[in-house]
């Protein structure tokens, strides 16, 4: 068997119904199977994700294993040549896969390959390639300095800014979100650390494939990254499990700074999660009448308002949805497909004024177009929305409808 694709899951099963329905498109003409792992969620996902997708192998943990564990468990069981540990909220190119296995078998000393990920309005992920948190990039980051000097290879290491997002390049660090792993490469580095609960093995693993003798690569094929649809971020326990993460990985890692630099690095991590709570605190305290002073202000800015493209069976059916979660916003529908509007929401024929999201219809445009005219017309702000006729879900960032 070519390729094991891993996916653990936590409380996102529609994002992840989306992810599987890109997936199983890209894995279309390779010899591939589906592990989903999940970390005891609580929103029916394993009835809701094995009715739709039979054939993939769904294991349910009845409490939560954190990442690397939930990982390991599944890629054990495993049978692939390659490993691809891939987020639920992302969506993939139909080619991407290919292309990412056809560049690991012709550079057999790559170990590892990360891709180009966007956002969900089309902005680039600097997260899709990094340096190792040298200092100076640790620095560069946290001053945003890096922003500043985004071509000094010190400053900007982090996010490696000096590398073209377009280009093949050997990076130090690759995402988990996207991480597609060579077996005889995790053969040497073993799996991913269990210390680390979520955060921080990515970095972690990126390391010893390197020391194993092995090459990261980040390869410029874009996918789509919701970015944390399957986390919280705004919770004191998400800050203090991802300082926690740094400071294993600092203390695991830290032979590479000196004593007086591993324990400036440790102390700024301490200081940083310490000023992060603190931030949480004050926000919390402060959160209601500031909600309040929101709604009375901006109350015309509450609810989205959808740009969509698709067949006109599919727009009937959006219609009947939007006016089923009272979205009785001022909506413009266009009848098209991928062939009929090659520009989509960049078309010059359609005032763009006042939408909050572009919303496809994915059985009239290919995922890999749906991408591309996201990262294309960026600049617009809009938010994307994907719409799947067989399931009738509407998946945004902010919310799915059902």
């Amino acid at each position: 068997m070519k390729l094991s694709v891993v996916i653990v899951n936590y409380n996102v099963k529609y994002y992840l119904e989306q992810c599987l329905c890109s997936l199983y498109r890209a894995i279309d003409n390779l010899s591939a199977e589906i592990l989903v792992v999940d970390n005891a969620s609580m929103d029916d996902s394993e009835a809701y994700i094995t009715e739709r997708f039979p054939n993939i192998t769904y294991i349910y943990n009845k409490e939560n294993l954190g990442f690397a564990r939930a990982n390991n468990q599944v890629i054990r069981e495993s049978k692939g040549e390659y490993v691809l540990l891939l987020n639920p909220d992302t969506v993939l190119s139909e080619q991407t896969l290919e292309e990412v296995i056809l560049f690991m078998d012709a550079h057999p000393e790559a170990g590892a390959a990360g891709v180009k990920m966007i956002t969900h309005d089309g902005r680039f992920l600097r997260e899709s390639k990094r340096g190792y948190p040298t200092l100076a990039a640790t620095f560069g980051k946290l001053s945003g300095l890096g922003r500043l000097f985004p071509h000094s290879k010190s400053l900007g290491g982090y996010y490696c800014t000096a590398l073209d997002m377009d280009g093949v390049h050997q990076v130090e660090v690759l995402a988990g979100a996207f991480m597609l792993l060579r077996r005889s490469a995790l053969d040497k580095t073993g799996l991913l650390d269990e210390n680390f609960f979520m955060y921080g093995e990515d970095i972690d693993l990126s390391c010893r494939i390197e020391e194993a003798g092995y090459q990261n690569y980040y390869l410029p094929y874009p996918i789509l990254h919701y970015k944390g649809e399957s986390t919280s971020k705004d919770t004191y326990r998400h800050v203090r499990v991802f300082c926690e993460a740094m400071d294993i990985f600092f203390c695991k890692h830290g032979e590479r700074y000196g004593v007086i630099g591993r324990w400036l690095v440790r102390a700024g991590i301490h200081l940083q999660m310490c000023v992060r709570l603190f931030v949480l605190f004050v926000q919390r305290l402060f959160s209601f009448p500031v909600k309040e002073m929101k709604t009375s202000f901006q109350r015309g800015e509450r609810f989205p308002r959808f740009l969509v493209f698709g067949e006109e069976a599919t727009i009937h059916s959006l219609r009947v949805l939007l006016k089923r979660n009272g979205l009785s916003g001022k909506h413009h529908f266009v009848v098209s497909n991928e062939m009929s509007a090659v520009d989509g929401h960049g078309s010059p024929f359609i005032s763009l004024k006042g939408f909050t999201h572009v919303v496809y219809d994915c059985r009239a445009f290919s995922f890999s177009a749906i991408i591309r005219l996201l990262s294309h017309h960026h600049k617009m702000g809009l938010s994307l929305g994907i719409y799947n006729p067989e399931s009738r879900v509407l998946v945004t960032p902010d919310k799915c409808y059902i």
